[in-house]
């Protein structure tokens, strides 16, 4: 399935990632699309920052970049949220989410 416009957008010295979040969820895994927002299933409660930081933690791991590399943008309290991510081009995040979706 293709990446809907939107989902990946380049910045100045980094890559932004649009997500739709399910937290509390059975497991974490990428869920597909929902709209312009890649949408990510999240095993953490909604509780005390916990599904934030499982989702900076689970990004990291799946492009394979350091966690210091993932930097919540926008959505501290909303399931939509921006991740800014760092050290990767927008290619290889394109590779990462075809292996994955």
């Amino acid at each position: 399935m293709p990446i809907p416009d939107g989902v990946i957008r380049v910045d100045a010295e980094s890559v932004l990632l649009k997500l739709h979040i399910h937290p509390g969820a059975k497991r974490s895994r990428i869920n597909g699309f929902f709209g312009d927002a890649l949408k990510i299933d999240l095993q953490a409660p909604p509780v005390d920052g916990k599904a934030n930081t499982a989702l900076l933690k689970f990004i990291a791991g799946l492009l394979k970049v350091p966690r210091s590399s993932v930097e919540l943008k926008s959505g501290d309290f909303s399931r939509d949220k921006v991740v800014k991510i760092t050290g990767i081009t927008p290619e290889k995040i394109i590779s990462a989410l075809s292996v994955e979706s």
